[in-house]
């Protein structure tokens, strides 16, 4: 039979600190400004006067919009026309 070789153990003296944070993450990136809007439209949508539909103020870029809006997806609104109107181009947004 073959005769294994000799293994030593080292004494570690030194404190070990191999863990790693969690780090969740997605392809999406969000500011504060982003924020606040889906926000204003959650608290346009949690809202007691709002049953089926409100209408809005929709500030753009470049212009503003008066829309009634009556649902919404991750990343846009509907309105009552069937329009889906991108939540990333939004500025600011407040009912009317």
């Amino acid at each position: 039979m073959k005769e294994l070789p000799k293994v030593t153990r080292g004494v570690i003296s030194d404190d070990i600190n191999n863990t790693q944070s969690i780090f969740y993450g997605n392809n999406r990136s969000y500011n504060k400004d982003d924020l606040s809007i889906v926000k204003k439209i959650n608290n346009i949508f949690a809202s007691k006067n709002h049953v089926y539909k409100s209408r809005v103020k929709i500030d753009y870029k470049d212009h503003s919009e008066e829309k009634v809006i009556v649902g919404k997806t991750n990343t846009n609104l509907i309105t009552i026309d069937g329009e889906l109107i991108n939540i990333l181009y939004i500025i600011d947004i407040t009912k009317i």
